[in-house]
């Protein structure tokens, strides 16, 4: 599973186990769904029963053959059987919630090849059409898998191929024969919660020894910003946004559900924050903003993306001295993206784009960094669409239009 370093303020992935064991993961035999008793002896039968109902061990007159009266109690079993709201949520959803393993090749002490689990993590089952089955799962629970095994609920173990992965999105779709398959998750609309309504996360977390794992809590934020690296260089690449939960999310969760009350999905889990002095901030993406994805990894195994075909380097980065003597950039300006490289024959080429050029605004909204530019790119535009530049060269403000190619990522 990954995590998100607030020391270093950014997600890091999980290193070591690149299954994702975070969220990238962990399952049991609670994952059809819960009957859960409570045992409450600190409770009075009245407490316990309605109103209605007599309670148990009262005292009751009874004869004793001469004409005596005495006092006897009469003891009598009472079966409360608690079934609430959550619990019918995870009885609608809890099978549709499978396990991952991610086999990896490993050469031993004597150069042998073999395979071995290189980590475990959850998936959810949304789609069943003809004899296929479609399960997402996060990116990082997949990678570099040179197999992947499905868990189902029941114990049984399925082979899994995988049709497409997103590292900008942790997202990954496979596929599985639909023969066993029972159950199909239901996607809800991740636009209308609320912080303080109440979730559910299902998942495997350590690995499937606890499979089926369901821990509750609330939304404790929408719209959460996370900045994540994505090349380990040290410098954010992207914003992953995300829904804050107090809800359980350990490693192995990663891939798993989150669920509303309704027992449908709002959300994939995908990390937590791992810190000794933190405490419940699991992250999860939500639905809406992961099923376009979903639908292109089924349909064609990648995400296209407009692109530019430059190189960039957020302003903010670099020292005062390139800012303003290589750059030249205005006194009052610190930030932008500045050009690096330009690819020949690409859409900025073609703009009139330069190197040492710097980006400062996109179809009227400012463009602080390279996180900035890249989620108006990804977000907002699409390939083919005219894109409008405003960018600063040799201290001179400019602008151009361009129209964006498209790239397989």
């Amino acid at each position: 599973m990954g995590y998100y370093d607030e020391d270093q303020s950014r997600y890091q992935p999980q290193k070591g186990r690149k299954g994702g064991f975070f969220a990238a993961g962990l399952a049991g035999a609670l994952l059809g769904g819960l009957l859960v008793i409570f045992s409450i002896p600190a409770l009075s039968n009245y407490d316990l029963l309605p109103y209605d109902i007599e309670p148990d061990n009262q005292p009751v007159s009874v004869e004793d053959g001469k004409g005596n009266e005495e006092k006897q109690t009469a003891t009598r079993n009472v079966s409360i059987d608690v079934y609430s709201g959550v619990t019918k949520a995870v009885d609608k959803a809890g099978d549709a919630v499978v396990g991952i393993t991610n086999i990896q090749e490993r050469t031993d002490f004597w150069g042998q090849s073999q395979s071995e689990a290189g980590g475990t993590g959850s998936g959810v089952v949304y789609k069943k059409e003809g004899d296929k089955a479609y399960i997402v799962t996060n990116h990082h629970v997949v990678a570099n898998a040179q197999e992947l095994e499905v868990n189902l609920s029941d114990g049984t173990k399925i082979p899994a191929k995988l049709l497409g992965s997103d590292i900008w999105t942790d997202l990954a779709v496979l596929e599985v024969p639909a023969e066993k398959i029972k159950v199909v998750a239901e996607f809800g609309d991740s636009d209308k919660l609320k912080p303080g309504e109440p979730v559910i996360a299902i998942g495997n977390p350590l690995g499937l020894t606890f499979s089926g794992s369901v821990t509750q809590g609330i939304i404790s934020g929408t719209e959460r910003a996370i900045p994540v690296d994505i090349n380990q260089d040290g410098t954010p690449d992207w914003q992953a946004e995300v829904l804050q939960t107090d809800a359980a999310i350990n490693p192995g969760n990663s891939g798993g559900a989150l669920i509303n009350i309704a027992g449908q999905v709002v959300g994939i889990n995908s990390m937590k924050i791992a810190q000794q002095e933190v405490e419940g901030i699991g992250l999860s993406i939500p639905i809406n903003s992961a099923s376009p994805i979903i639908d292109d990894l089924e349909k064609t195994g990648e995400v296209q993306r407009p692109v530019m075909g430059v190189v960039l380097a957020s302003v903010s980065e670099l020292s005062l001295y390139n800012q303003q003597k290589v750059l030249k950039l205005p006194e009052d300006v610190n930030y932008g993206v500045a050009v690096r490289s330009v690819q020949p024959g690409s859409p900025a080429d073609k703009a009139g784009l330069r190197e040492l050029d710097v980006i400062v605004e996109m179809d009227g909204e400012k463009i602080s960094d390279a996180v900035d530019l890249r989620k108006h790119l990804y977000n907002k535009k699409k390939v083919g669409e005219e894109l409008k530049i405003k960018y600063y060269r040799n201290g001179k403000l400019k602008e151009t239009k361009m129209t964006l190619a498209g790239e397989t990522m």
